[in-house]
């Protein structure tokens, strides 16, 4: 490690396999905590190559826990975190409108880092139990059209890193391999990032995959479709510029799409959302989200994909799906 920090603290960059090794090594825990905190420190003082990030995640995939799913075809709506905005659980609460729209999902989640309250946070908290029992997460499918697939039970390789990251508290290269590192491998993904230069990355990266992805970044900082302004998104064949008018419905604040400041207040947040409850901007963001995965699956337009998501949430089946996966994890 000596040798490569003193290459990184000198403003050079490291070959895909290098970076690879690197990880592979935190994992076998022959660096100590210093060595891993200056490794990532290195990495929020300079943007990652495209060669850096495709090794970090080609490590961390073989190295997880796969999971099969038994020919389920799935997606998983993620984002990057890191964008500092403190929103509620977006992408998460897609995931159950996505499901209630019968469209089977893999959510990959974790503990917030950067954030106050990240998707494992709230799901933990509203009594979902996590497992890496593989007939339960194809159950869970099956039955409620999505499973949660919580990262520190199939990345061992993180652990030596987790602590590290949360008394960091700060976005570091993780952030950015997150989503790509779903160990059930869905053919289909929809995953936001915090910057248009990674979404360019991630472009690379896919590019290179079988995936059937779109990735999003709205202009004004958010790693998903805020409704706030412009997003770009980018699929497999195009790039477009998404506005709210592209969902039917009217822009709104920042503010109006704020998180809460406690666990409670976020999994308030969230029931209220699930149970047609909330604003107008709240469902309408969480609907123009889960949207724009079912069309990327379904190949729709974006304004097609918002109208089935709304139909799943006011319907009450995101609820359904919601309540489902609660009461197989209760049981």
């Amino acid at each position: 490690m000596k040798t490569i920090l003193n290459r990184l603290i000198h403003h050079e960059t490291i070959s895909k396999e290098e970076a690879r090794n690197v990880l592979v090594n935190i994992s076998n825990g022959a660096y100590n905590t210093s060595q891993i905190a200056a490794f990532l420190t290195v990495y929020m003082m300079r943007s990652v190559t495209t060669d850096e990030l495709e090794g970090f995640r080609d490590a961390l995939l073989e190295l997880c826990i796969p999971v099969d799913l038994g020919g389920y075809e799935t997606i998983d709506l993620c984002g990057t975190g890191g964008d500092g905005k403190d929103t509620f659980n977006i992408s998460t609460l897609s995931s159950f409108v996505t499901a209630g729209a019968g469209v089977h999902v893999a959510k990959h989640g974790n503990y917030g880092v950067s954030s106050k309250c990240g998707s494992s946070n709230v799901m933990e908290h509203l009594g979902i139990k996590f497992t890496s029992d593989v007939d339960f997460l194809k159950r869970s499918v099956e039955k409620a059209n999505i499973c949660f697939l919580h990262a520190q039970l199939f990345h061992p390789a993180m652990k030596n890193v987790g602590p590290i990251r949360k008394e960091l508290g700060v976005k570091t290269f993780f952030n950015m391999l997150g989503p790509m590192i779903n160990p059930a491998f869905p053919k289909h993904q929809m995953v936001g990032v915090f910057s248009l230069e990674l979404a360019r990355l991630y472009s690379y990266l896919y590019q290179k995959t079988d995936k059937n992805y779109t990735i999003l970044h709205a202009l004004d900082g958010y790693d998903e479709i805020s409704l706030t302004g412009v997003t770009k998104a980018i699929t497999n064949n195009a790039e477009q510029m998404l506005t709210a008018e592209d969902f039917g419905v009217k822009a709104h604040s920042q503010e109006a799409i704020k998180g809460a400041d406690t666990i409670e207040g976020t999994a308030q947040i969230f029931m209220n959302v699930l149970k047609g409850n909330a604003t107008d901007a709240q469902m309408n963001v969480v609907c123009a989200n889960a949207g724009t995965a079912i069309a990327t699956v379904k190949q729709l337009s974006p304004k097609e994909g918002f109208e089935i998501a709304k139909e799943s949430l006011l319907s009450g089946k995101a609820l359904a799906s919601f309540e489902t996966l609660r009461t197989l994890s209760q049981n």
